[in-house]
């Protein structure tokens, strides 16, 4: 029987918009069932002293060119690039937490990132949300309140540091037993690895 695997994110991460879109067919194909980690990526970039992607650099642009290479092949048509970074990521992060405990986690990505990268709406802005909410015929108020109560921040303060305790570093990041696979190019191995005797 395959393994269950974890998939641990942020939803500020742009490649993290590749997974998002394929992730539920790719793992019912394979049989594999998993859990979603939302985690404050942001604050282990802080810790860390670090930025992926900064403004301006080469690696950024190539970073927005392949995204578009890869959505392309899924036949997506995001609108690119989208704004970056989004300025409030964790508040789509606690949303997502308040939205998979409806079973409708998955549903909320696909949608906050439809905002993002299709509409120009970084998460965790006031349209975004409203939007994206609005999207699933959620009531953005009420998903509101819970997101920001103090249980739904120390849930999401528990699991990024259980992130920083597991070594999760990255967004996409699946974790099968206790193997790590970081990037949406991982999906593959992470499913490989999930069936495995």
């Amino acid at each position: 029987m395959p393994q269950p695997m974890e998939f641990w994110f942020t939803a500020g991460s742009t490649y993290t918009y590749l997974t998002v879109n394929r992730l539920e067919a790719a793992a019912a194909d394979a049989g594999v069932a998993f859990s979603m980690r939302p985690f404050n990526l942001g604050l282990l970039f802080r810790e860390a002293g670090y930025w992926p992607f900064p403004e301006g650099a080469a690696k950024t642009a190539y970073m927005w060119r392949d995204i578009a290479r890869r959505a392309a092949r899924q036949g997506l048509q995001p609108r690119l690039p989208a704004p970056y970074p989004a300025p409030d990521v964790a508040l789509a992060n606690r949303i997502a937490l308040v939205m998979i405990a409806e079973g409708r986690g998955m549903e909320w990505l696909k949608s906050s990132y439809r905002e993002w990268f299709e509409n120009g709406h970084a998460p965790g802005t006031d349209t975004a949300v409203e939007r994206g909410l609005r999207a699933l015929g959620a009531d953005p108020a009420a998903v509101l309140a819970r997101a920001n109560a103090p249980e739904t921040q120390a849930a999401f303060d528990a699991a990024t540091a259980e992130a920083r305790r597991l070594g999760v570093f990255g967004s996409p990041m699946l974790r099968v037993r206790e193997e790590l696979f970081w990037g949406d190019d991982r999906l593959e191995d992470a499913l490989a690895e999930a069936r495995r005797d």
